[in-house]
């Protein structure tokens, strides 16, 4: 199928390609890795004007990780290095199995972690790992930068908080407190390249008695931006952790999911796999909180 006419421009800093984004507003869209925007291209779905691809801005591209700051993933970070990196699988390693659960390695050797976020899709894989974890999206207008916490960046399906101007450059990971653990959990119709069907992303920290003193949950595909399970975090709280607190917290976290019937999956059907993935979501995070 071709695509639809447009001309191409690749900047070679951030204040030239803001300044094309202020200049072409309305008319421009951004690659990155182009594994979203190529089939929105052939499918017509998008008819830009322009086309600028940020592949020539230097830095963008780089994986760090200080005590400080924490991890900060560069906009133009492929999937497979996040897969691969040793900072990432070090201190953030259900990043690493997010990207993992990404479609195919091909599409992992071209898409970037940012561009699966920014594309702002409720069932995208590496978002709920991001929510769990209290990210922050980093975003530029060339002359200025801005942070922008993760629960307020997505306004709904295909949305996000991102001005006109303005790039998203990288994602700022805090450093996870004493005695915390982070799993995420994918289920999709056929395998595990498929779209998820539902997905959970939760993080827990342990006091020393074992009990539960902060928790986040997010939950993908189940609504128009990524839900947090507020039911189930409040219950948890200052909890034991148990099996029985982990299953009701799970029918608490399906309760404030508001899932719709689709060609992946039924309304019931995920409402089910919400309580049961959160369930399990928790389990192994609370297990990582407490050393195992």
């Amino acid at each position: 199928m071709s695509l639809p006419q447009f001309k191409f421009l690749m900047p070679t800093s951030l204040s030239e390609a803001c300044a094309l984004l202020e200049e072409h507003q309305g008319k421009i869209k951004i690659k990155a890795g182009g594994t979203d925007m190529i089939v929105r291209l052939s499918h017509r779905a998008v008819k830009p004007d322009f086309l600028m691809a940020l592949k020539k801005i230097p830095g963008l591209n780089e994986i760090s990780y200080s005590p400080e700051a924490g991890l900060t993933i560069g906009a133009l970070a492929l999937l497979r290095e996040v897969e691969l990196n040793p900072l990432v699988l070090e201190q953030a390693p259900m990043l690493a199995r997010a990207a993992h659960a990404t479609a195919t390695v091909q599409i992992r050797n071209m898409g970037t972690v940012m561009g699966n976020v920014c594309n702002a899709s409720p069932s995208a894989d590496n978002i709920p790992s991001l929510v769990a974890m209290n990210a922050i999206i980093v975003a530029s207008s060339g002359t200025k930068e801005r942070e922008i916490p993760i629960d307020e960046f997505f306004l709904g399906p295909g949305r996000s908080a991102l001005q006109a101007n303005e790039i998203a450059v990288a994602i700022k990971v805090p450093k996870l407190a004493a005695n915390s653990g982070v799993s995420y959990q994918k289920i999709s119709a056929r395998s595990k390249v498929d779209i998820a069907a539902v997905n959970i992303g939760a993080l827990i920290t342990l006091n020393e008695e074992g009990k539960c003193k902060s928790v986040r949950i997010s939950m993908g595909a189940v609504g128009p931006t990524p839900l947090r399970a507020a039911l189930a975090e409040k219950f948890l709280l200052d909890k034991k952790i148990t099996d029985e607190t982990l299953a009701e917290a799970g029918r608490l976290a399906a309760e404030d999911a508001s899932p719709i019937s689709d060609v992946r999956a039924s309304r019931e059907y995920r409402k089910l796999m919400v309580e049961v993935m959160t369930t399990r979501a928790l389990k192994e995070a609370a297990g990582f909180a407490g050393g195992q």
